[in-house]
This record gives structure tokens, sequence and C-alpha cells, in this order.
């Protein structure tokens, strides 16, 4: 057998052999039902938290809400790559292949027992799975080498060797395909969440939104509904994998600089008088004109009242509210506790109890505030505290502290690149000042003079504005700008920013060809 043909055999048991140890680990988490035992969730968590901040940014900016997807086929790449080695380290300078793949089981099993979720239990995934991956590595080299010494020597028995090799390489593939696919495809901690999340019927609200005024909702093709469905209301968070919640065992600790700790459970928190409020909420890592921005009515118990319970300490200025996943977020108390601001630990979104994906059983809703200082998914803790003693997790990796929102607006219709017919053409979108409201929307074609857009009618100071701008637009190649103005006077500026370190700024643009 040629060299070459060796090199390639022995890479394909290596390959087997990370097939392997990643399927048996998870089918073991599974059967376990212990999603914190995931060698490949624990190291991709690992790796979100050592990226430095710009590059999370050149993600989000590049893959959107699909940056989790462009993770998991990066970590894909890279084991592919690890796995190739081993199987060639270990053919040709036995054991350093099963010693590699040890190495990188205990850079795994670090990378789960750290994650904030794990318990006791959860390094045993990842020890039954290397075990595994070092058998068949073992097993499949050393059939490997009987093939090649068959061939050079007995020609007659190369024919048997090779065959049980690849029997032995075949079933291995096959057992561990099905074996790690059921896994996934069978988790019976997130089914169990869901049950019980879909038998829960929310109280009614003690304080509801009201119905939304007649004319907030624009008739324009293509323009952003005025709340955002659930299932494509965007997601940008640390988890890689969904947290599963148990609500019957859920608790919310306030805890830090107060008078009393205070603890409450899901069930009290339903007896308590909810309040319904629709707020926008925007990632700070949105581009001008992206879509990591959404509207929804949400329902929850003011944030305020909670922390009047616990009786916030003087000297304190900030809430660092944790998730059960390790993430937190940093929030100025002084927002927290403003009685003309709407911040609720919510429970419902678009009347039903919140999706898993988007922090179920409970989370922070904050108005005026990026997502990242404030809106904090399957919340477990609030802890008062300052800025001089604790950060959020995106504040040491070069975010601002604080995170209120900018003023910004984005066009719907017509997209960019589109073709349009010549005549009266609606350009709209929407235009969002968390807490402070919109005043007005202006629309600018080809570097014209800025024309006033019609506002559709307000729900609250707290969420989106649709708008639209009756154009007459003539043959050619076209340009259409929008700004916005705040209600405080806080116009959209002419410079283009990039997310970081505290929201994006610029104009949205679009270029049209009209015929």
């Amino acid at each position: 057998m040629s060299p070459r043909r060796v090199l390639l055999w022995s890479a394909l048991v290596g390959v087997l052999t990370g097939i392997v140890t990643l399927a048996i680990a998870e089918a073991v988490a599974a059967i376990m039902v212990l999603p914190s035992g995931s060698p490949l969730f624990g190291v991709g968590s690992l790796v979100i938290d050592l990226v430095p901040g710009w590059f999370k940014t050149v993600v989000i900016g590049l893959f959107g809400t699909g940056d989790k997807v462009a993770l998991f086929v990066a970590l894909g790449i890279l084991v592919l790559l690890l796995a190739v080695g081993i199987g060639i380290l270990q053919y040709r300078r036995p054991p350093w292949g099963i010693l590699a793949l040890v190495a990188l089981g205990i850079v795994a099993l670090l990378a789960v027992v750290t994650r904030a979720e794990s318990n006791a239990l959860s390094s045993v995934p990842t020890l039954v799975g290397v075990l595994a991956g070092v058998i068949v590595l073992r097993l499949g080299i050393d059939r490997l080498h009987r093939w090649t010494d068959a061939a050079a020597s007995r020609p007659a028995r190369a024919a048997v060797t090779r065959r049980g090799f690849l029997v032995m390489l075949g079933a291995t593939t096959a057992g561990a395909l099905v074996i790690g696919l059921g896994a996934r495809a069978i988790n019976a901690g997130t089914a169990a969440v869901n049950a019980v999340r879909e038998a829960i019927k929310l109280p009614r609200p003690a304080t509801p939104e009201g119905a939304f005024p007649a004319g907030a909702s624009l008739d324009v093709p293509g323009i952003s509904p005025l709340l955002s469905a659930n299932d494509t209301f965007y997601r940008i968070d640390t988890a890689l994998q969904v947290p599963v919640v148990d609500a019957s065992t859920w608790k919310l600790r306030v805890t830090g600089m107060v008078e009393r700790e205070v603890e409450i459970t899901f069930d009290e928190l339903l007896a308590l008088p909810l309040v319904e409020h629709t707020v926008t909420l925007m990632c700070v890592s949105n581009e001008v004109g992206g879509n990591l921005v959404g509207n929804a009515t949400w329902l929850g118990y003011p944030i305020r009242d909670l922390l009047a319970q616990a009786g916030p300490l003087p000297g304190a200025d900030m809430v660092l509210s944790t998730s059960v996943d390790g993430f937190t977020a940093g929030s100025p108390l002084s927002v927290l506790l403003e009685e003309d601001r709407q911040s609720l630990l919510a429970v419902g979104m678009n009347g039903e109890p919140l999706p898993l994906e988007h922090g179920f059983p409970a989370r922070l809703v904050v108005p005026g505030l990026y997502g990242y200082v404030s809106a904090t998914k399957w919340v477990t803790e609030l802890k008062v505290t300052t800025f001089a003693k604790d950060m959020g997790y995106w504040t040491p990796r070069g975010w601002d502290a604080l995170g209120p929102v900018k003023t910004a607006s984005r066009i719907d219709v017509p997209q960019s690149g589109a073709g349009v017919s010549a005549g009266r053409i609606a350009v709209a979108g929407v235009a969002w000042a968390q807490h402070r409201g919109i005043e007005a929307v202006e629309v600018r074609v080809d570097d014209g003079t800025w024309m006033p857009a019609v506002l559709a009618d307000a729900i609250s100071i707290d969420t989106w504005r649709q708008w639209v701008y009756e154009w007459d637009a003539t043959s050619g190649n076209h340009t259409v700008a929008v700004r916005a103005t705040g209600a405080v006077g806080d116009t959209q500026r002419d410079v283009r920013l990039p997310p970081a370190p505290n929201g994006s700024e610029g104009y949205h643009t679009v270029t049209v060809t009209v015929g």
C-alpha cells in the first residue's frame, strides 16, 4: 500500500475517533438529562468567553442571528483537523495520538466543569466519550497496521485484514452516527420543560397594556410588523445551548447591598400584580439598518417594586443580574427604580409564556437600555452593588458600562438593490428611541433636501414607530437615506460609527434602480 493511502486511512480513523468521542459524550449527557455535560457546548461556551469583544462584533456583523451556527461550523472544522492529526500521529508515533486525544479531552473537561450550570456529574459524559474514543483509535490503527503489514509481506492475507479493517470502520461509524443523532433528537429535559411551559396559564395583568391606537400600524407591504412574532424575534446571547430551567424549582434572589435579601419562586411571581407593557428591544451589536431589533408586548412584575422589598443601601448604583448560564449584565440602579419606566421581570411575551430561547421562565426587560446591560434571560439573581465593584459580562470586553439606546431608523422598503417602476413609491420603515420616543423621521433622495415622512401613531415612548414617505421616483439610479429625531431633539448624526463600544450610528441608506 502506498504511503499516501496509508496516510488517508489513518486520517479517516482519526475522524471516526472524533465522531465516536462526541457521539458517546452527547448520548451519555442525554441519558443522564445533563445538558451541562456536553463537551461540544462546553468548549463552544469557553470560546465565546475568551474571544475579545471586537471579534464578537465582527461575527455578529457577518452572520447576525446565525452567529452560533457559524461558531459550530468553525468548531467542526477545527475538530476535523485535530482528528485527522490524531489519527496520523497514532499511526506514525504511537501512543502520541492517544495522548493527544486525552490532552484535548482534558481541555474539554475543564470547559465543561467551569460552566456556571455544571454540577458534580457534568464531567461524566466527557470522560466516557474520551474513553470510547481511545478504544476506537487504538483498535482502528492496530487493524490498519495489520492490513499494511499483510500487504507488504503476505499479499494473500491482505484482503482478509483489509475486510476486517473496513467492517470495523463502517460499523463503528454507523453506530456513532445513530447514537449521536439520537441523543440530540431525544432530549428529555427540554421536552419536559416545554410541556410544563405549554401548560402554564398566565394570569391576567393587573395593569394591561390597553388597545393600540388605530393609526399605530401602516398598511405598507414589506414594512416591519408593529409586533415582532416570537419565533422571528431576534436572539443574540452567549448561550450556545438554550438553558433548560425547571419553573417549579426556579428562584430569583435579590442580594448584595440591601437591607434584606429577597427570594421569589415562579408561582409567587405569577401571583403578584403583573404589568403588561410593549417594549422595543435592541442589541448593541446591531449595524446601521440591521435587524437585531424587535418589538413585543411583555408581561411581568416591576423590578423597582421587587428592589423596594429588598431596600437598596446608600451608595449602591448598579444591579448585576445573573443568568443560570453565568451571563451577567450591569444595569444602573437609578434606571431600574424610575417610577415612569416599566422595567420588568418578565414572564410573558406576546400573550404566552416566554419561549425557552427568550428566557423562560423569567428574564429582564428594561426600556431604553441595550440588551447587554439589561436584558438578562433565564435570570436567577439580582445583586445590588456598584459599578466600582462589579462589571457585567461585556464591560471588561470593551463595551460601555451604561448602554443607553441611541436614536435610530431603518428603511424596510424598498430594499437596497431593488428595481422599481417610475412613479409614486412608498419608502417606509421603522424608527426607535426607546424611553424618549420618536418625534420626526425624514427621508433624503440623492443628497437632496430632507423631506418629512408620515409617522404612525405611537404606542408609547418605549416602542418603535412605523413611518412612510411617498416618493415621486424618476428613472435612474438613486440613493435614499433616512434619519430620525427623538422627542428630546436628538437627531441622528451624519457620522458612521461601529457598534462598539456603545452602539452604531449613521444614516441607513439604500440604492434603488427606477425603470
